[in-house]
């Protein structure tokens, strides 16, 4: 009698198992958008279309007031501890804040993704991010837009194939998000739109509009945005003008090349190309880095280091079998 009874435990417990695994499976990954900007609003578009998400809300400086039309149905914050049960925080926010809303965030417990985009602070950022993320027993993912990014992965695959030779990185025409907030949060622009046009073998030019605060000289400005990080490599120029709007289109473009050997073979040459708009991209990015953040132990990671299949959803066969 004990063993019947012993027995039938067992059974009620490997039925409870399935059950469970398979609520886990099924369970899908809270996401909360931090800003509301341009990338905000395309990252909240992209967890909207992918069925192995939901929205736990959308973190604002100004919370609910003024909250626009088409979030009114979300939960909208101030602060992200208003939220509950999220796993992942996309950081849509200016570059240059990402570090400080991905230690707070990070410390809570919560995965963090972001499109931290100088790269030339990449890697400090990813050791700093790196000490956080273990500490809070967390994942982030840096630098997960399109360039760095998506295009990172890219370089990394074509240096693998021809590991002798050389890169070419050519953006645009096209707006640069990252470079235009930089010029917005320089003292006396009223306005920015910062395009980049590409001369060739990975230099580029960038065109810099603007409108001026009352009050402020023009050429002290232009100075200013000149000698910031993310235009002291490049040739800049910074034109006045009456109404940055009239300028604007969020396209944007890569052509990216390689030239190199492959083994003991010369002459292999490679292309990659992409038109598109900046800012949806950069959001579908963010959106599959925070899928991949759930599959990843603690610690700070760029894209390059993610196994490509998690970036997906589905069945991992299923996928093996569809792409390989």
């Amino acid at each position: 009698m004990f063993f019947v009874i012993l027995f039938k435990i067992l059974i009620l417990i490997v039925i409870w198992s399935d059950e469970t695994n398979t609520f886990n499976t099924m369970k899908k990954i809270r996401a909360a958008v931090v800003g509301y900007g341009n990338i905000g609003k395309f990252a909240v578009e992209a967890i909207e279309a992918a069925a192995d998400f939901e929205l736990a809300g959308i973190v604002r400086r100004a919370g609910a007031e003024n909250c626009p039309a088409e979030i009114a149905c979300y939960e909208v914050v101030d602060s992200i501890t208003k939220l509950k049960d999220v796993d992942v925080a996309i950081l849509a926010t200016p570059t240059r804040s990402v570090e400080e809303y991905a230690k707070e965030i990070l410390a809570l417990g919560i995965n963090t993704v972001d499109s931290f985009d100088i790269h030339s602070q990449i890697v400090p950022l990813r050791r700093s991010l790196g000490e956080a993320a273990k500490a809070g027993n967390a994942v982030a993912i840096i630098s997960a837009g399109w360039d760095p990014g998506s295009d990172s992965v890219v370089r990394t695959l074509l240096q693998a194939i021809a590991p002798k030779g050389l890169s070419y990185t050519n953006f645009g025409p096209g707006m640069s998000m990252g470079h235009t907030v930089a010029v917005k949060a320089i003292d006396g622009v009223k306005a920015a739109l910062s395009m980049t046009i590409p001369t060739g073998t990975g230099i580029h030019r960038r065109m810099v509009y603007i409108e001026l605060e009352e009050g402020y000289d023009f050429d002290k400005v232009s100075t200013a945005i000149k000698t910031d990080a993310y235009f002291v490599n490049d040739e800049t120029h910074v034109i006045q003008v009456p109404c940055v709007d009239e300028l604007k289109d969020m396209g944007h473009g890569v052509n990216m090349t390689r030239k190199g050997v492959s083994g003991k073979t010369q002459n292999q040459l490679f292309e990659f190309n992409m038109r598109i708009n900046n800012p949806a991209l950069t959001g579908q990015v963010l959106v599959c880095a925070a899928r991949a953040s759930m599959r990843q132990q603690p610690g700070c990671y760029t894209m390059i280091e993610i196994p490509m299949i998690d970036l997906l959803d589905g069945d991992r066969e299923d996928l093996i079998a569809h792409l390989v």
